[in-house]
């Protein structure tokens, strides 16, 4: 049972996480290139593999359970930065949503409205933290 948690905690891992993380650091490329019809594949994109990401928290919680960890610092870190992520990504989310109803106006007055930097900076802060999340569970320490 517990091999199986562990792979599907790590399917989900590769399969929604990685492909997120690329697709949130490529969204402000395609506003700088005022793409709308990518911006909108993006924000689809993101939030799509966002739900996809809540199977690594599901797996991951069921997993430490099963193993009798679920209390450990690293454990507890590991899913609070989890949350966080996922309330900076619905932040990231929210801002695409809004590139793209601003694009789909073909107001140029509009284009200054677009948060391009933030949503840089948010992207590369959630990459961040699933690195960080990455080395806690690789290196979680003693007790």
């Amino acid at each position: 049972m517990n091999s199986t948690l562990l792979w599907l905690h790590i399917a989900f891992a590769i399969f929604a996480i990685g492909p997120l993380t690329a697709v949130i650091m490529a969204a402000p490329r395609a506003i700088r290139a005022k793409n709308a019809a990518v911006l909108q594949t993006l924000q689809r994109m993101t939030r799509i593999y966002g739900i996809g990401t809540l199977g690594v928290l599901i797996f991951g919680v069921w997993l430490g359970a099963s193993l009798g960890v679920l209390g450990r610092w690293y454990m507890s870190a590991s899913m609070t930065l989890f949350v966080v992520a996922l309330v900076l990504l619905f932040l990231v989310e929210r801002d695409l949503r809004a590139a793209v109803r601003v694009f789909a106006t073909e107001t140029p007055a509009d284009d200054a409205k677009v948060e391009n930097a933030r949503i840089a900076m948010i992207s590369g802060v959630i990459g961040l933290i699933y690195l960080v999340i990455l080395f806690l569970m690789i290196f979680p320490g003693e007790g």
